[in-house]
């Protein structure tokens, strides 16, 4: 167990019991209600009871005792033991929500979270491979192959680049999610969330190549209906598929390359060649479209590097 684990564990066990119930039933609900992943219920539960511990040592008893100012205090001190911007930015949406929960579900009076600024996340520009790069990742599977795994690795890059689905959502495929008349692909995304992605001729060969000559061939009975198996027949593992772009990257000459950095890459290329912003927000799920925003950073800093070293009067 980790020193944070331990920490969030004893001032669990330490809050007064209404706080306590209050953020069991809290986790409970962003787990069974909004359908929030294990990863975002863990770090919002950890985020709560950080607070109310803090809450409880300046007298609140309850989450109906809390207020702007317990709320702004919490979030000061963590910003004096250090804490990133980005870890702030998610204490106060943790916040938000608790509150906003608290108050529907009748255990405070108010909101005092509706009043709380979340402190802007800085965000780097995500790493792009240029089309050409990322052609010669995927391609460099796209030589003739003589086994299952050369089959399947092909397969799993030719549809990570032509999708830009996230990683976990490729490891999660079926083979009934695919509508192969049609080139689609139908992902379960953030909070179970639905959405159909196409894909092109190149990913449909390499899943027929997959599918007829690969994946019969590692399959058992414990495969159910899993899209892409690893050697042993069960479900591919997201630590597999990240090994095999980096490895993939590493033969075509190019810098550590991850799953969601050909994401990055896709995304960037699908709006270098027009595709309108949220018809790209909608392929890659964002429940945001100020998330798609970054990209149109990207292709602006491209831009302007290109004219920099071509244009006679730059």
């Amino acid at each position: 167990m980790t020193v944070n684990a331990m920490d969030t564990r004893q001032m669990h066990e330490e809050l007064p019991v209404a706080m306590r119930q209050a953020v069991d039933d809290f986790g409970r609900h962003l787990a069974r209600v909004d359908n929030r992943s294990e990863h975002t219920v863990r770090a919002y539960v950890g985020d709560i009871v950080s607070l109310l511990h803090h809450a409880a040592q300046t007298g609140c008893a309850a989450p109906g005792d809390l207020d702007i100012a317990v709320l702004r205090a919490w979030l000061a001190a963590r910003m004096r033991d250090g804490a990133a911007r980005t870890s702030q930015a998610r204490r106060a949406a943790a916040a938000r929500n608790f509150t906003a929960w608290a108050h529907r579900a009748g255990i405070a009076p108010n909101d005092p979270g509706a009043q709380l600024a979340s402190p802007k996340a800085h965000r780097d520009l995500p790493t792009v491979l240029r089309a050409d790069q990322a052609a010669a990742l995927v391609e460099n599977q796209a030589a003739p192959v003589e086994n299952q795994v050369g089959l399947r690795d092909r397969a799993v890059l030719e549809l990570l680049y032509a999708t830009g689905i996230r990683v976990s959502e490729l490891c999660g495929l079926d083979r009934a999610d695919l509508d192969e008349s049609r080139r689609l692909v139908r992902v379960f995304g953030k909070g179970a969330k639905e959405r159909a992605v196409p894909y092109g001729l190149p990913a449909q060969h390499a899943l027929d190549d997959w599918l007829r000559h690969g994946r019969p061939a590692v399959a058992t009975g414990d495969s159910g209906d899993a899209l892409f198996l690893g050697v042993k027949g069960g479900r591919l593992q997201q630590t597999v598929v990240r090994r095999i772009v980096d490895a993939a990257a590493r033969a075509a000459g190019l810098p550590h390359t991850s799953p969601h950095d050909l994401r990055h890459s896709a995304a960037t290329h699908l709006l270098d060649g027009g595709a309108d912003l949220r018809a790209v927000q909608d392929l890659l799920g964002h429940a945001s479209l100020s998330s798609t925003q970054i990209y149109t950073h990207v292709s602006t800093e491209r831009l302007r590097a290109a004219f920099k070293q071509a244009h006679p009067r730059a």
